[in-house]
């Protein structure tokens, strides 16, 4: 790797880390938000719903905003965004998490479609710093919180000074994403210009504007856009998207009632309140993500649809441990959890260097913006299940004489 090359994907790295980060920290602190009265899932729905949202739309505008507007629009909004998560109020935390989530979605759909300028190097070190930012967000949430007893207001307000980092973005070569070569074989993002072929062309640009907007335009427009979607759900979004709704399931509406008495032998150090189990098992499956997507350009895994399978397995096994309590001991739990968030950054970054690989180069940019939206759209069917299925396993817990999951 040259000189370039390296710097490409340490900045690409710190992208990644900073715009998941927060996302994760989020999560993370689901238990100190809303309490054991409350499902966890309610916060993954404020935190996945807007950045879900704001995929779907984006590709029938984001070729309208030039990417230094995006990043100074992704830091605004984060920075303001965890200022008000760390509010003790219920109705401005759950403000700030839903703006810190449309932080989060535009941001992954900006910085994956420039790694279409920047190829493999870019989507490698955007993909291991999402993994990076998953175990940074986690661990040192847990580390202030459970080890340090850092107040959680506190811990929150630290992570609101991040996205400054963004500002990186402007050391990049920029005339790479103004404009592209005449004779490249590249086509601009949803380029309304190809759509009237009698028109004169305007002049080319990565994110080419349109003189005229007429009605006309815009359904030959809608209608050619969900086309291209289309061609990306069976190879490339439908497999993501179940790895990630089974994952999420896991996560935030099993795992916060897979419990163990803290007065047991054999319990980690750490264990001092039970929302501290919930929190360890964050930490895991973000280092199960963080190794999975840092070492994907080593260990191709190209049938993506396998993922799903033994994603859902996993979910299986922990419905089994939290309903009929099979395992006495947190340390199985523990490492099922890290193999979890293992298979599921194996997902994500394998599903991208599949579509750099299997797509024309005129199709990548828009299969890389859009593709995104399928991860988050299975963490939101999560979401809404888990409202009920968390509640359930709960009360069925406290009739089995295992009330864990209502103490703090």
């Amino acid at each position: 790797m040259d000189r370039e090359s390296r710097f490409i994907y340490f900045y690409f790295w710190i992208f990644g880390l900073i715009n998941n980060v927060l996302y994760v920290v989020i999560l993370s602190a689901a238990a100190d938000i809303v309490g054991p009265n409350l499902p966890k899932s309610l916060v993954l729905l404020a935190d996945i719903l807007p950045a879900f949202l704001i995929k779907l739309v984006a590709p029938f505008f984001i070729h309208k905003i030039g990417y230094r507007h995006r990043v100074w629009s992704l830091i605004l909004l984060s920075c303001l965004g965890m200022f008000l998560v760390s509010f003790r109020k219920l109705s401005i935390c759950l403000t700030g998490i839903v703006l810190a989530s449309l932080s989060s979605g535009f941001g992954e759909v900006t910085f994956l479609q420039l790694t279409h300028i920047y190829k493999q190097t870019g989507l490698n070190g955007w993909s291991s710093g999402t993994g990076g930012a998953g175990l940074a967000g986690s661990g040192v949430y847990m580390l202030f919180t459970s080890v340090l007893k850092v107040p959680v207001r506190i811990s929150l307000l630290v992570f609101s000074v991040l996205p400054f980092g963004f500002l990186l973005y402007f050391k990049l070569d920029h005339s790479k994403h103004d404009h592209v070569n005449e004779n490249d074989d590249y086509q601009p993002f949803l380029n309304f210009e190809e759509m009237n072929p009698d028109e004169e062309p305007a002049s080319q640009g990565v994110y080419s504007m349109a003189k005229r907007n007429t009605t006309s335009k815009f359904a030959h427009h809608f209608v050619k856009t969900c086309s291209r979607l289309n061609k990306l759900i069976l190879p490339f979004m439908l497999p993501l998207t179940t790895v990630y709704l089974f994952e999420y399931l896991i996560n935030q509406a099993v795992s916060p009632t897979m419990l163990f008495p803290l007065d047991q032998k054999g319990m980690p150090f750490f264990f001092h309140k039970y929302r501290d189990i919930y929190v360890t098992y964050g930490t895991l499956y973000q280092l199960g993500v963080f190794i999975s997507r840092s070492t994907a350009s080593w260990f191709r895994m190209r049938k993506l649809y396998f993922l799903s399978v033994l994603q859902g397995i996993n979910f299986v096994l922990t419905i089994f441990q939290s309903w009929d309590y099979i395992l006495k001991t947190p340390w199985p739990i523990m490492a099922l959890i890290f193999y979890e968030g293992f298979l599921g950054g194996a997902s994500y970054v394998n599903t991208f260097l599949n579509i750099l690989e299997k797509l024309p180069p005129e199709e990548r940019e828009f299969g890389l913006g859009s593709v995104s939206i399928a991860d988050s759209f299975g963490v939101l069917i999560a979401a809404v299940i888990g409202l009920a299925l968390e509640p359930a396993l709960c009360k069925h817990q406290v009739a089995d004489n295992r009330p864990w999951c209502t103490l703090e």
